[in-house]
């Protein structure tokens, strides 16, 4: 065959068409590739411009952005530095209960009547658990200290510490302080990377001041939530017996959160989150916090002694009302009112008499019972502490050697006159109910086994310190 037949014979002519099909085929994919790539930087290119908004910022915006990135980063450091001095506590608390009798069941009752009655059968045990959190507050050798809430682990059979990275330990109740709401556990452990908290000065907070909350709210250890201090020296309570001035905050507290810490924007604990007021359980951005002054003696006697001294002065007393003090020459909302005293007290033996109003002691204006009950109670007893009162309109300075608080010397048939006065004038008497054109005081509270109770009065209670 001769070379022009070979060039138009069919094998020739299909191996050409697959030459440029191959060659096409590289034409097009290259063609592709280059524009791929070009549209993948074109987007690339895109990205970066979308991830740096400050590119186009104008300065004052750049400015404002640096200052909250530094406020993000002091609450970073807030919630590294004291996360780990945080934990969440595990109680157990062993209780019986009576099971109900087999005729009180329904819905048997309701459909087929009264039935034969079941013996009473016996009390059933039963664990109640609960969750709150704590704040490691001291160390000594291999023994860890834990600050939380008496109504957190006061009653707890079985105490479990859990600290922010899971790690577990056994823990046994150290003591507590009833009056403030606080209680005090301990752990042993061998591990050196504990973290201990740092106790800040509560006395220098101000209202508006940064408020984080750090806890375990419904079990989740290690939350943090931030605010402000709210208001300083809120009284009161759930239960009414704690005597601190509570610190009130807007930074969320819940269930669980109680005995966790309440720190300022250094990262000094100011306060233990203690309780919330809210209508659903839930927080509404009311917490309040016992301020860490007013824990430090009792972690120091809990530890020391295993028991909180409260200094003891020996009086009874109440906040006087707007009546009383204007009767008295006392400025309205100013001290306090010493109603009766026990005998054989260290009030007594310093020269306190029934009537006076205690305007200072130890140095702080006195505003409210609460407030004396504090400082009496954190005066060692032996010690003197100073009063001022006022009696017969005249400021007297007294000097007292106070007590330790002892129950069994707190008996009313020791209490002197035993009984309160108000004023004719107080706004919350019924005035139709007192005789017309008639001066003097009305004796109220009168105290059972007292003096004052030989005259057959009815008597109420009231506090003392």
């Amino acid at each position: 065959m001769s070379f022009m037949k070979k060039m138009y014979s069919r094998n020739f002519f299909i191996l050409n068409l697959v030459l440029v099909g191959v060659i096409a085929g590289f034409a097009l994919a290259y063609t592709g590739f280059s524009r791929g790539a070009k549209a993948q930087a074109a987007l690339e290119r895109v990205t970066v411009r979308a991830e740096s908004p400050l590119e186009s910022a104008p300065p004052e915006v750049k400015a404002a952005i640096a200052q909250a990135e530094a406020v993000q980063n002091a609450f970073r450091y807030v919630a590294e530095k004291v996360q780990p001095s945080v934990v969440e506590i595990n109680v157990v608390e062993k209780k019986e209960k009576q099971s109900p009798k087999a005729q009180d069941q329904l819905p048997w009752r309701f459909f087929f009547g009264p039935q034969d009655q079941a013996p009473d059968q016996e009390a059933e045990p039963y664990q109640e658990r609960g969750t709150g959190s704590g704040v490691i507050v001291r160390r000594d050798g291999k023994t860890v200290y834990v600050l939380t809430n008496n109504h957190v682990a006061g009653n707890a059979d079985e105490i479990t510490v859990i600290l922010n990275d899971d790690r577990e330990f056994k823990a046994e109740l150290v003591g507590v302080d009833e009056r403030k709401d606080l209680a005090v556990v301990k752990f042993e452990t061998d591990a050196r990377d504990i973290s201990v908290a740092t106790l800040g000065d509560s006395a220098t907070l101000r209202v508006g001041d940064w408020a984080i909350a750090i806890g375990s709210p419904f079990g989740l250890v290690s939350s943090v939530t931030a605010g402000i201090v709210s208001y300083l020296g809120r009284s009161g309570g759930p239960d009414g017996n704690n005597i601190s001035d509570f610190i009130k905050t807007d930074a969320a507290i819940n269930t669980g959160s109680p005995g966790g810490a309440l720190v300022n924007i250094r990262g000094e604990v100011i306060g233990i989150n203690t309780w919330i007021a809210s209508p659903t359980g839930a927080s509404v951005g009311l917490g309040f916090a016992v301020p860490i002054n007013n824990a430090k003696k009792t972690i120091d006697d809990l530890i020391t002694k295993k028991k909180v001294e409260y200094g003891w002065l020996g009086i009874q007393m109440r906040e006087p009302e707007k009546a009383t003090s204007v009767d008295l020459g006392a400025e309205p909302k100013r001290g306090v009112v010493v109603t009766s005293l026990f005998i054989g007290s260290p009030a007594q033996k310093g020269g306190i008499l029934p009537g006076d109003v205690v305007l200072v002691a130890q140095g702080e204006t006195i505003r409210s019972q609460d407030q004396l009950a504090r400082i009496v109670g954190d005066v060692p007893a032996g010690a003197q502490a100073s009063f001022t009162v006022l009696r017969d309109g005249k400021k007297v300075e007294l000097r007292i050697v106070l007590e330790a608080r002892d129950m069994e010397k707190i008996n009313d048939a020791n209490l002197f006159p035993g009984m309160e006065v108000l004023s004719i004038e107080d706004e919350a008497l019924n005035k139709d109910k007192l005789p017309k054109g008639v001066g003097g005081v009305v004796v109220a509270n009168v105290q059972p086994k007292s003096p004052a109770a030989m005259i057959g009065s009815r008597s109420a209670t009231s506090s003392r310190t």
